[in-house]
């Protein structure tokens, strides 16, 4: 996979994330959580430990399934995040909500 390349794997209800996270393929990135969400998966762990950029919009979809799943009684975590993925959620005040 070359840098910057957009993928998302998934593991049980573990979603891996890699490449940048930016306009044209954080709907990918909600679609997944949101079929996660509606399959009865109301706590998902994203590791974004290969994250090398995070939109305004990527954040939108994060946050979207977390208040989903939070209603549900389960959460959405952030585990491994990238400097990018820790620095960007940081200036936005949510890593302490996010990041596990």
């Amino acid at each position: 996979m070359t840098a910057g390349t957009f993928a998302i794997t998934q593991e049980g209800t573990k979603l891996t994330v890699q490449g940048r996270i930016d306009s044209t393929n954080a709907v990918e990135l909600g679609d997944k959580l949101e079929q996660a969400l509606k399959r009865g998966q109301t706590t998902i762990i994203l590791n974004m430990l290969r994250v090398e950029y995070l939109c305004s919009t990527g954040i939108r979809v994060i946050l979207k399934a977390y208040k989903e799943a939070k209603a549900a009684g389960g959460k959405v975590n952030i585990e491994k995040p990238s400097e990018c993925v820790k620095n960007v959620l940081g200036l936005v005040a949510l890593n302490e909500m996010l990041i596990e």
